[in-house]
């Protein structure tokens, strides 16, 4: 790979790998992403394949099966779940996912009230909430909705919090005091009451939610930022940069920004944590995705309100501890790879 040209770059990935955990850390965190966002294929009610007739059909990518395909007699679309029990050899055959359940489909149990207890036998692996929903399923959307939440907040923190640190200690001087003033103003405003208000007047959605939080988020950057780019254009590399008639964007995105990006990289998985927590935090508190949207917090506050349905509040507490711990071991080695003390020498 190009990057690993660079001898400080391979030294950087070789002392990541040295972390074992944190290395293993990240393909499983990786793993479990892209499992996310194929989440269809793992909990759908749809079929993922049909065969019927000689014909092949793939109802979970919209080629939707009704009753009259299989000689009944509604117009509808067919229960799959059904459709396997009563589909012989002969006719056809069928494919459903791991978990034949969607996250907005509703499973009541005769003679039993949700939440309904975790069982092999109806397929709910860990259970239902309070509305009969497979609680597998809506972990694994819910967990999509926290990833991808988190790491789009990153990108939009990241974007405004470099662009401003970066021109604040590049510029200086009355610039630098100007958006100071900005910036600490701008941290004092009560984050939660703005989101309590936005919420009493309509219902905030996914990308509400993500403006608002990348709207007041991207100031704790941008002092980070800010402090690299001082020490860095102090240095001699820059001053020769300078004298050489480099212009000022060619030494920021040649010079400044290459050598600041040990700042930025070791706050990453921090970063995506901190995103996970607050939306799961704001779906808890009812600030947050309306229902009936797969949210972590939402089965959390399920499951606070129903401690008799350990399955409820045990699964999101679990599943929170093993992707903030998975996430902390990939920080923890990305410190360490790093770290300018590992390939300093003094005499």
């Amino acid at each position: 790979m190009t990057l690993f040209k660079n001898p400080v770059a391979k030294k950087r990935w070789q002392r990541f790998r040295q972390s074992r955990r944190g290395y293993y850390s990240a393909w499983i965190l990786l793993g479990l992403t892209l499992c996310s966002f194929g989440a269809e294929m793992l909990a759908n009610n749809r079929a993922l394949l049909v065969v019927h007739e000689g014909k092949v059909h793939f109802p979970i990518y919209g080629d939707v099966l009704t009753g009259k395909d299989f000689g009944l007699d509604y117009n509808y679309e067919v229960n799959y779940r059904e459709l396997k029990k009563s589909l012989s050899n002969k006719d056809g055959w069928l494919i459903m996912p791991p978990i034949p359940f969607g996250p907005l489909e509703t499973d009541l149990i005769a003679g039993d009230f949700p939440p309904h207890a975790p069982s092999v036998d109806t397929r709910h692996y860990l259970g239902t909430d309070t509305s009969g929903r497979d609680v597998a399923a809506r972990l694994i959307y819910g967990f999509r909705t926290a990833i991808v939440f988190s790491l789009l907040l990153l990108v939009f923190n990241y974007g405004a919090g470099v662009a401003i640190g970066c021109m604040m200690g590049f510029w200086g001087g009355a610039f630098d005091l100007i958006f100071q003033r900005i910036i600490e103003i701008w941290s004092n405003i009560p984050f939660l009451y703005v989101i309590m208000i936005v919420a009493s007047v309509i219902t905030p959605g996914f990308w509400t939610l993500l403006f608002i939080m990348a709207f007041f988020g991207w100031t704790s950057m941008t002092w980070y930022m800010r402090t690299a780019t001082y020490k860095e254009v102090a240095r001699d590399y820059v001053m020769a940069a300078r004298a050489l008639g480099a212009s000022g964007p060619r030494i920021v995105f040649r010079h400044i920004l290459p050598n600041s990006v040990s700042t930025l990289v070791t706050f990453v998985p921090f970063s995506v944590a901190s995103g996970i927590t607050s939306l799961t935090a704001l779906d808890y508190l009812g600030f947050g995705l309306p229902p009936p949207v797969s949210s972590w917090g939402e089965l959390l506050k399920q499951g606070t309100e129903n401690l008799e349905a350990l399955w409820l509040v045990g699964s999101v507490v679990v599943a929170m501890t093993v992707i903030l711990m998975l996430v902390a071991y990939i920080g923890e080695a990305i410190r360490d790879a790093y770290d300018p003390r590992k390939f300093s020498f003094y005499e």
